[in-house]
């Protein structure tokens, strides 16, 4: 059954309505001035919202409006504004705040159905074009995890039968050689997993709103500190802790600290991977003028304009080349990560000239 909220301060008008849709079979939620409906929309999760746009403000309806449109969690929710003062510019400025349509009163009970059932239509059809982008990547994962996870199998398998069946004939430094390349193949498989778990975790939480309600209200204190750590350790795996810059400063972040740190892990190893040892890798972190941000600049071959339009899953760039495995999800996930939590992932770079990558999320309080 689908929920709509409606949001008007005349009880006779909220009460026909929801004899009207609850006839209709919906579930009708009500509030009586804008603050408690963008409170109950956030509880509640409408399908869809009715809102007079003058209630205890002449605005109010404009302001629950823009507020229920800045959330990542209700910024999608079909909004309908209900007026009986339709003029044209309230009407365009209503749509540049986001509203899907405008319902003028007095209306009668058919208009209204027609405008409800509209916008639902709608709301379906982006559902269904959801759910057909997951199944696409659930083909994708098929017919790509095997080769992508068989590529470091390999080199676990062959060095594991030579120790196994030769130990005895092996100098110490060849046992010493097999076991890191059975190490490095096992971190790359590990990362291979994470980022497949990561990446279908956050399809199916962006799908159910409770879950994503959950995770958008999770954050890291500790940021600072965990930028510091999770640096350091990128390069030390890349045998570069010298080539290691960080400009840090106290500021917590709105994301939970899991993954806050894949996010860090995977711009950092891509800054290492694809600059060479000796050319250093500045790390950033602290508050900026749209919130917080991390930025990681290398001096590494870059990418071109193309390249960074086409970020996405399982895309790699000139994997040849620069012998790159995985399915190349990391920056997806990253990307992905920062628009469910209303932030950016934004690159400047040039072939040749370094990459930079700036993570950009928004103040903690904006959900408050």
């Amino acid at each position: 059954m689908k929920k709509i909220l409606v949001i008007d301060d005349q009880d006779w008008l909220r009460e026909m309505i929801n004899l009207a849709l609850s006839q209709h079979g919906f579930m009708v939620l009500e509030a009586d001035t804008g603050r408690r409906g963008v409170e109950l929309a956030r509880q509640e999760i409408p399908d869809l919202i009715l809102c007079d746009v003058h209630m205890e403000l002449e605005d109010a309806g404009y302001l629950a409006l823009a507020s229920l449109r800045a959330d990542p969690l209700t910024a999608s929710i079909p909004f309908i504004l209900m007026t009986g003062l339709a003029d044209p510019a309230g009407m365009r400025h209503g749509m540049e705040l986001g509203a899907d349509d405008y319902l003028p009163k007095p209306f009668t009970i058919d208009a209204l159905y027609a405008a409800v059932d509209v916008r639902l239509k709608k709301l379906d059809a982006m559902r269904m074009e959801a759910e057909r982008k997951l199944s696409d990547l659930r083909e994708n994962i098929s017919l790509m995890l095997p080769h992508e996870l068989r590529t470091p199998l390999n080199g676990i398998l062959a060095y594991g039968e030579i120790l196994t069946t030769e130990a005895r004939s092996l100098q110490p430094a060849e046992i010493a050689e097999m076991g890191q390349v059975i190490y490095q193949s096992a971190r790359q498989l590990e990362r291979l997993v994470e980022n497949f778990l990561i990446h279908a975790q956050l399809e199916t939480c962006a799908s159910d709103p409770l879950k994503l309600k959950n995770l958008l209200d999770q954050n890291t204190a500790n940021a600072k500190d965990l930028v510091e750590q999770r640096a350091l350790t990128q390069a030390r795996l890349a045998a570069r802790p010298g080539d290691l810059n960080l400009h840090l400063t106290p500021a917590p972040v709105p994301m939970l600290e899991d993954y806050f740190g894949k996010i860090v892990d995977e711009l950092l190893q891509n800054a290492f991977k694809f600059s060479l040892p000796g050319s250093p890798v500045r790390v950033s972190w602290g508050r900026s003028p749209a919130g917080v941000a991390l930025t990681v600049t290398d001096q590494g071959h870059g990418l071109s304009a193309d390249q960074i339009s086409r970020i996405g899953a399982y895309m790699q760039f000139d994997r040849k080349l620069h012998e790159q495995e995985g399915l190349g999800l990391g920056l997806t996930i990253c990307k992905r990560l920062l628009e469910m939590h209303g932030g950016s992932l934004e690159f400047r770079s040039r072939p040749g000239e370094g990459t930079t990558v700036t993570a950009q999320w928004p103040e903690l309080d904006i959900r408050k």
